[in-house]
Protein backbone atom coordinates (compact mmCIF):
# COMPACT_ATOMS: atom_id res chain seq x y z
CA UNK A 1 0.00 0.00 0.00
CA UNK A 2 1.03 3.73 -0.56
CA UNK A 3 -0.64 6.05 1.17
CA UNK A 4 -0.09 9.49 -0.52
CA UNK A 5 -3.12 11.00 0.80
CA UNK A 6 -1.77 12.81 4.35
CA UNK A 7 -2.90 16.24 4.19
CA UNK A 8 -6.64 14.17 4.89
CA UNK A 9 -5.31 12.25 7.70
CA UNK A 10 -1.93 10.88 8.85
CA UNK A 11 -0.91 7.10 10.03
CA UNK A 12 -0.57 7.90 14.27
CA UNK A 13 2.66 7.33 15.15
CA UNK A 14 3.09 3.99 17.45
CA UNK A 15 4.58 6.24 20.44
CA UNK A 16 1.19 8.34 19.98
CA UNK A 17 -0.58 4.90 20.65
CA UNK A 18 1.13 3.92 23.42
CA UNK A 19 0.83 7.29 24.98
CA UNK A 20 -2.91 7.14 24.41
CA UNK A 21 -3.43 3.70 25.71
CA UNK A 22 -1.38 4.01 28.70
CA UNK A 23 -2.71 7.10 30.10
CA UNK A 24 -6.38 5.93 29.25
CA UNK A 25 -5.80 3.11 31.36
CA UNK A 26 -3.35 4.46 33.83
CA UNK A 27 -4.31 7.96 34.49
CA UNK A 28 -7.94 7.62 33.60
CA UNK A 29 -9.58 10.35 36.34
CA UNK A 30 -11.38 13.70 35.93
CA UNK A 31 -8.72 16.65 35.53
CA UNK A 32 -11.74 18.32 37.34
CA UNK A 33 -12.01 16.26 40.30
CA UNK A 34 -10.74 16.61 43.85
CA UNK A 35 -9.49 12.99 44.56
CA UNK A 36 -5.67 12.02 43.44
CA UNK A 37 -6.76 10.60 40.59
CA UNK A 38 -7.87 13.97 39.71
CA UNK A 39 -4.94 15.42 40.65
CA UNK A 40 -2.69 13.15 38.28
CA UNK A 41 -4.84 13.96 35.61
CA UNK A 42 -4.52 17.74 36.30
CA UNK A 43 -0.63 17.13 36.29
CA UNK A 44 -0.59 15.54 32.65
CA UNK A 45 -2.87 18.15 31.62
CA UNK A 46 -0.67 21.00 32.42
CA UNK A 47 2.32 19.26 31.45
CA UNK A 48 1.40 18.91 28.24
CA UNK A 49 -0.05 22.08 27.62
CA UNK A 50 3.30 23.67 28.56
CA UNK A 51 5.02 21.09 26.35
CA UNK A 52 3.06 22.21 23.27
CA UNK A 53 3.56 25.89 24.28
CA UNK A 54 7.25 25.57 24.28
CA UNK A 55 7.63 23.81 21.35
CA UNK A 56 5.91 26.97 19.80
CA UNK A 57 7.49 29.36 21.54
CA UNK A 58 4.34 30.33 23.40
CA UNK A 59 2.93 30.47 26.68
CA UNK A 60 0.98 27.67 28.13
CA UNK A 61 -1.58 30.34 29.12
CA UNK A 62 -2.37 30.71 25.66
CA UNK A 63 -2.92 26.82 24.54
CA UNK A 64 -6.77 25.82 24.67
CA UNK A 65 -7.58 21.99 23.72
CA UNK A 66 -10.45 21.72 21.21
CA UNK A 67 -11.51 18.18 19.34
CA UNK A 68 -9.68 19.36 16.56
CA UNK A 69 -9.18 21.53 13.40
CA UNK A 70 -12.81 22.58 12.98
CA UNK A 71 -13.89 23.26 16.48
CA UNK A 72 -10.80 25.66 16.75
CA UNK A 73 -11.94 27.43 13.76
CA UNK A 74 -15.29 27.79 14.42
CA UNK A 75 -14.28 28.95 17.94
CA UNK A 76 -11.88 31.53 16.55
CA UNK A 77 -14.42 32.83 13.94
CA UNK A 78 -17.62 32.80 15.92
CA UNK A 79 -16.15 33.69 19.23
CA UNK A 80 -14.48 37.00 18.07
CA UNK A 81 -17.25 37.61 16.18
CA UNK A 82 -19.70 37.74 19.29
CA UNK A 83 -17.24 39.49 21.41
CA UNK A 84 -16.42 42.05 19.23
CA UNK A 85 -19.79 42.19 17.94
CA UNK A 86 -20.09 45.84 19.78
CA UNK A 87 -17.29 47.74 18.20
CA UNK A 88 -17.85 46.18 14.86
CA UNK A 89 -19.61 43.43 12.35
CA UNK A 90 -17.25 43.65 9.70
CA UNK A 91 -15.25 40.27 8.94
CA UNK A 92 -12.66 39.46 6.39
CA UNK A 93 -11.52 35.75 5.18
CA UNK A 94 -9.64 34.81 2.37
CA UNK A 95 -11.52 33.08 -0.66
CA UNK A 96 -9.67 29.97 -0.42
CA UNK A 97 -10.33 29.40 3.51
CA UNK A 98 -10.98 25.95 4.16
CA UNK A 99 -14.84 25.11 4.65
CA UNK A 100 -14.21 25.57 8.59
CA UNK A 101 -13.44 29.04 8.03
CA UNK A 102 -15.85 29.82 5.24
CA UNK A 103 -19.31 28.21 6.30
CA UNK A 104 -18.62 29.72 9.69
CA UNK A 105 -18.42 33.13 8.35
CA UNK A 106 -21.35 32.46 6.16
CA UNK A 107 -23.38 31.34 8.92
CA UNK A 108 -22.39 34.78 10.73
CA UNK A 109 -23.38 36.49 7.74
CA UNK A 110 -27.19 34.93 8.68
CA UNK A 111 -26.39 36.60 12.37
CA UNK A 112 -26.20 39.90 11.24
CA UNK A 113 -22.10 40.23 10.35
CA UNK A 114 -21.00 41.25 7.00
CA UNK A 115 -18.31 38.99 5.16
CA UNK A 116 -15.76 39.84 2.89
CA UNK A 117 -13.78 37.54 1.08
CA UNK A 118 -9.94 38.56 0.24
CA UNK A 119 -9.04 37.22 -3.55
CA UNK A 120 -5.98 35.16 -4.54
CA UNK A 121 -4.01 35.88 -7.60
CA UNK A 122 -3.93 33.22 -10.47
CA UNK A 123 -1.81 30.73 -8.45
CA UNK A 124 -3.71 31.02 -5.28
CA UNK A 125 -2.12 33.62 -2.82
CA UNK A 126 -3.61 35.86 -1.26
CA UNK A 127 -3.50 39.51 -2.46
CA UNK A 128 -2.52 41.79 0.14
CA UNK A 129 -3.28 44.90 -1.67
CA UNK A 130 -6.76 43.34 -2.20
CA UNK A 131 -7.12 42.65 1.62
CA UNK A 132 -5.58 46.22 2.67
CA UNK A 133 -8.70 47.76 0.10
CA UNK A 134 -11.57 45.99 1.77
CA UNK A 135 -10.35 47.00 5.75
CA UNK A 136 -12.50 49.12 7.11
CA UNK A 137 -13.25 51.64 10.44
CA UNK A 138 -15.49 48.29 11.54
CA UNK A 139 -13.36 45.69 10.89
CA UNK A 140 -13.11 43.22 13.88
CA UNK A 141 -11.66 39.87 12.28
CA UNK A 142 -9.00 38.89 9.23
CA UNK A 143 -8.59 35.42 8.79
CA UNK A 144 -6.16 33.50 6.31
CA UNK A 145 -4.55 30.12 6.29
CA UNK A 146 -0.63 29.42 6.62
CA UNK A 147 -0.86 26.57 3.81
CA UNK A 148 -3.64 25.92 1.35
CA UNK A 149 -4.98 22.63 1.92
CA UNK A 150 -5.99 21.95 -1.94
CA UNK A 151 -2.89 22.71 -3.29
CA UNK A 152 0.05 23.88 -1.10
CA UNK A 153 0.54 27.75 -1.51
CA UNK A 154 1.67 29.26 1.52
CA UNK A 155 -0.13 32.35 2.19
CA UNK A 156 1.89 36.06 2.93
CA UNK A 157 1.20 35.71 6.93
CA UNK A 158 4.14 37.83 7.21
CA UNK A 159 3.07 40.33 5.25
CA UNK A 160 -0.33 40.12 6.63
CA UNK A 161 1.11 40.39 9.74
CA UNK A 162 2.86 43.77 8.43
CA UNK A 163 -0.26 45.29 7.42
CA UNK A 164 -2.55 45.03 10.44
CA UNK A 165 0.75 45.73 12.54
CA UNK A 166 -0.71 49.13 13.34
CA UNK A 167 -4.59 48.43 13.39
CA UNK A 168 -4.39 46.74 17.18
CA UNK A 169 -8.24 46.27 17.26
CA UNK A 170 -8.46 43.90 14.48
CA UNK A 171 -8.28 40.61 15.48
CA UNK A 172 -5.43 38.06 13.00
CA UNK A 173 -6.88 34.63 13.34
CA UNK A 174 -4.64 31.99 11.30
CA UNK A 175 -5.66 28.43 10.39
CA UNK A 176 -2.40 26.70 10.72
CA UNK A 177 -3.86 22.71 10.74
CA UNK A 178 -1.91 22.17 7.11
CA UNK A 179 1.43 23.94 8.42
CA UNK A 180 2.93 21.56 11.46
CA UNK A 181 5.28 20.04 10.50
CA UNK A 182 5.71 21.18 6.86
CA UNK A 183 6.47 25.13 6.96
CA UNK A 184 8.56 26.86 9.78
CA UNK A 185 6.61 27.66 12.89
CA UNK A 186 8.04 31.49 12.55
CA UNK A 187 6.69 32.01 9.23
CA UNK A 188 3.05 31.72 10.53
CA UNK A 189 3.06 32.16 13.88
CA UNK A 190 3.84 35.59 14.12
CA UNK A 191 4.12 38.06 17.13
CA UNK A 192 0.69 39.72 14.94
CA UNK A 193 -1.27 36.78 15.11
CA UNK A 194 -3.85 36.53 17.79
CA UNK A 195 -5.40 33.35 17.05
CA UNK A 196 -3.80 30.12 15.67
CA UNK A 197 -5.98 26.70 14.83
CA UNK A 198 -4.00 23.41 14.99
CA UNK A 199 -5.90 19.64 14.36
CA UNK A 200 -3.40 16.64 15.93
CA UNK A 201 -4.42 13.82 13.31
CA UNK A 202 -2.41 16.37 11.04
CA UNK A 203 0.65 15.40 12.49
CA UNK A 204 0.50 12.33 13.36
CA UNK A 205 -1.65 12.19 16.74
CA UNK A 206 -5.08 10.58 16.94
CA UNK A 207 -7.74 11.75 16.09
CA UNK A 208 -10.52 14.04 17.99
CA UNK A 209 -8.06 16.32 19.41
CA UNK A 210 -6.52 19.86 18.90
CA UNK A 211 -5.59 22.54 20.16
CA UNK A 212 -6.53 26.79 19.56
CA UNK A 213 -3.69 29.41 20.42
CA UNK A 214 -4.91 32.80 21.68
CA UNK A 215 -2.87 35.56 22.32
CA UNK A 216 -2.80 36.61 26.20
CA UNK A 217 -5.24 39.22 26.65
CA UNK A 218 -6.88 38.83 23.54
CA UNK A 219 -10.78 38.00 24.46
CA UNK A 220 -12.94 34.93 22.70
CA UNK A 221 -16.84 34.40 23.53
CA UNK A 222 -16.91 30.58 24.58
CA UNK A 223 -18.63 28.32 21.95
CA UNK A 224 -19.28 25.40 24.91
CA UNK A 225 -20.64 26.05 28.13
CA UNK A 226 -20.88 23.91 30.96
CA UNK A 227 -18.30 22.83 33.33
CA UNK A 228 -15.74 25.65 33.31
CA UNK A 229 -12.70 23.70 31.91
CA UNK A 230 -10.10 25.66 29.91
CA UNK A 231 -10.64 28.55 32.19
CA UNK A 232 -14.17 28.85 31.68
CA UNK A 233 -13.54 29.13 28.11
CA UNK A 234 -14.12 25.85 26.72
CA UNK A 235 -16.56 23.25 28.86
CA UNK A 236 -16.31 19.66 28.70
CA UNK A 237 -14.25 16.85 29.87
CA UNK A 238 -10.66 16.93 28.50
CA UNK A 239 -10.11 14.35 26.11
CA UNK A 240 -6.46 13.69 28.43
CA UNK A 241 -5.17 10.57 26.34
CA UNK A 242 -5.74 12.40 23.24
CA UNK A 243 -3.79 15.73 24.96
CA UNK A 244 -0.75 13.49 25.77
CA UNK A 245 -0.32 11.82 22.77
CA UNK A 246 -0.75 14.79 20.67
CA UNK A 247 2.25 16.47 22.70
CA UNK A 248 4.16 13.47 22.02
CA UNK A 249 3.78 13.88 18.28
CA UNK A 250 4.28 17.28 18.10
CA UNK A 251 7.35 16.64 19.89
CA UNK A 252 8.20 14.39 17.59
CA UNK A 253 7.36 16.18 14.28
CA UNK A 254 8.94 19.27 14.93
CA UNK A 255 12.47 17.48 16.20
CA UNK A 256 12.39 16.01 12.77
CA UNK A 257 11.20 18.36 10.51
CA UNK A 258 14.51 19.72 9.70
CA UNK A 259 15.56 16.45 8.05
CA UNK A 260 12.10 15.35 7.31
CA UNK A 261 11.23 18.63 4.89
CA UNK A 262 13.85 18.54 2.80
CA UNK A 263 12.86 14.43 1.76
CA UNK A 264 9.56 15.59 1.52
CA UNK A 265 10.66 18.18 -1.31
CA UNK A 266 12.61 15.87 -2.90
CA UNK A 267 10.00 13.40 -3.41
CA UNK A 268 7.71 16.23 -4.88
CA UNK A 269 9.98 17.62 -6.83
CA UNK A 270 10.97 14.00 -9.28
CA UNK A 271 7.07 13.73 -9.09
CA UNK A 272 6.67 17.50 -10.40
CA UNK A 273 9.44 16.88 -13.02
CA UNK A 274 7.64 13.82 -14.50
CA UNK A 275 4.29 14.70 -14.91
CA UNK A 276 5.36 18.40 -16.09
CA UNK A 277 6.73 15.99 -19.18
CA UNK A 278 3.09 14.14 -20.26
CA UNK A 279 1.02 16.50 -22.14
CA UNK A 280 -2.84 17.14 -21.20
CA UNK A 281 -1.91 17.60 -17.71
CA UNK A 282 -2.02 20.91 -15.95
CA UNK A 283 -0.05 21.42 -12.54
CA UNK A 284 -2.13 23.08 -10.08
CA UNK A 285 0.32 23.64 -7.36
CA UNK A 286 3.90 25.25 -7.83
CA UNK A 287 7.62 23.41 -7.32
CA UNK A 288 8.75 26.70 -5.78
CA UNK A 289 9.83 27.41 -2.03
CA UNK A 290 6.09 29.43 -1.37
CA UNK A 291 5.06 25.91 -1.84
CA UNK A 292 4.17 23.47 0.66
CA UNK A 293 6.87 21.18 -0.07
CA UNK A 294 4.20 17.82 0.77
CA UNK A 295 1.50 19.04 -1.66
CA UNK A 296 1.23 18.38 -5.25
CA UNK A 297 -2.13 18.99 -7.32
CA UNK A 298 -2.81 18.02 -10.78
CA UNK A 299 -5.35 16.89 -13.13
CA UNK A 300 -5.69 15.03 -16.73
CA UNK A 301 -7.30 17.09 -19.06
CA UNK A 302 -11.10 15.44 -19.42
CA UNK A 303 -10.34 12.47 -16.73
CA UNK A 304 -12.46 13.72 -13.41
CA UNK A 305 -10.80 13.89 -10.51
CA UNK A 306 -12.76 10.55 -8.66
CA UNK A 307 -11.84 8.49 -11.77
CA UNK A 308 -8.28 8.94 -11.00
CA UNK A 309 -8.67 8.53 -7.61
CA UNK A 310 -10.06 5.32 -7.90
CA UNK A 311 -7.92 4.06 -10.90
CA UNK A 312 -5.31 4.49 -8.31
CA UNK A 313 -6.80 2.59 -5.71
CA UNK A 314 -7.20 -0.44 -7.81
CA UNK A 315 -3.04 -0.09 -7.34
CA UNK A 316 -3.61 0.23 -3.71
CA UNK A 317 -2.43 3.95 -4.11
CA UNK A 318 -4.69 6.52 -2.35
CA UNK A 319 -4.77 9.91 -3.15
CA UNK A 320 -7.71 12.24 -2.96
CA UNK A 321 -9.58 15.25 -4.90
CA UNK A 322 -8.58 17.90 -3.32
CA UNK A 323 -9.92 18.69 0.38
CA UNK A 324 -10.55 15.27 1.67
CA UNK A 325 -14.36 17.35 3.77
CA UNK A 326 -15.64 17.75 0.06
CA UNK A 327 -14.60 14.99 -2.09
CA UNK A 328 -17.61 13.08 -1.31
CA UNK A 329 -19.88 15.76 -2.12
CA UNK A 330 -18.37 15.81 -5.53
CA UNK A 331 -17.52 19.65 -5.53
CA UNK A 332 -14.59 20.78 -7.68
CA UNK A 333 -11.79 22.42 -5.59
CA UNK A 334 -13.08 25.83 -4.11
CA UNK A 335 -9.26 26.58 -4.38
CA UNK A 336 -9.11 26.60 -7.65
CA UNK A 337 -12.47 28.27 -8.48
CA UNK A 338 -11.06 31.43 -6.53
CA UNK A 339 -7.96 31.04 -8.59
CA UNK A 340 -9.73 31.51 -11.80
CA UNK A 341 -9.92 28.02 -13.20
CA UNK A 342 -12.56 26.93 -15.01
CA UNK A 343 -15.08 24.68 -13.43
CA UNK A 344 -14.63 21.51 -15.58
CA UNK A 345 -10.68 22.32 -15.19
CA UNK A 346 -10.90 22.16 -11.68
CA UNK A 347 -12.97 19.08 -11.65
CA UNK A 348 -10.09 17.40 -13.19
CA UNK A 349 -7.67 18.27 -10.05
CA UNK A 350 -6.64 15.20 -7.95
CA UNK A 351 -3.98 15.60 -4.67
CA UNK A 352 -0.91 13.96 -3.63
CA UNK A 353 0.00 14.69 -0.07
CA UNK A 354 3.31 12.99 0.98
CA UNK A 355 4.92 13.08 4.57
CA UNK A 356 7.91 11.55 5.77
CA UNK A 357 6.77 8.13 6.15
CA UNK A 358 6.70 7.94 2.38
CA UNK A 359 10.47 7.34 0.55
CA UNK A 360 11.44 7.04 -3.16
CA UNK A 361 10.83 3.49 -3.90
CA UNK A 362 6.93 4.65 -3.44
CA UNK A 363 7.37 7.61 -5.86
CA UNK A 364 9.39 5.20 -8.19
CA UNK A 365 5.80 2.98 -8.07
CA UNK A 366 3.15 5.77 -8.29
CA UNK A 367 5.29 7.14 -11.63
CA UNK A 368 4.64 3.32 -12.88
CA UNK A 369 1.21 2.93 -12.04
CA UNK A 370 0.66 6.58 -13.26
CA UNK A 371 2.13 5.85 -16.84
CA UNK A 372 -0.19 3.30 -17.11
CA UNK A 373 -3.39 5.05 -15.91
CA UNK A 374 -2.16 7.44 -18.36
CA UNK A 375 -2.37 5.76 -20.75
CA UNK A 376 -5.73 4.10 -20.01
CA UNK A 377 -7.03 7.59 -20.64
CA UNK A 378 -6.10 8.57 -23.71
CA UNK A 379 -9.97 8.47 -25.35
CA UNK A 380 -11.40 10.71 -23.00
CA UNK A 381 -8.27 12.80 -23.77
Amino acid sequence: MIYFDNSATTRPYPQALATYQEVASKIFGNPSSLHNLGDQATRLLEASRQQIAQLLGKSAQEIFFTSGGTESDNWAIKGVAFEKARYGKHIIVSDIEHPAVKESAKWLAEQGFEISFAPVDERGFLDVQALADLLRPDTILVSVMAVNNEIGSIQPIQAISELLADKPTISFHVDAVQAIGKVPTSSYLTDRVDFASFSGHKFHAVRGVGFLYKKIGKRINPLLTGGGQEKDLRSTTENLAGIAAMAKTLRLTLDKEAQALPRIAAMKAVIYDELSKYPDIRLFSGKTDDFAPNILTFGIKGVRGEVLVHAFEEHQIYISTTSACSSKAGKPAGTLIAMGVPTKEAQTAVRISLDDDNDMSQVEQFLTIFKQVYQKTKKVR
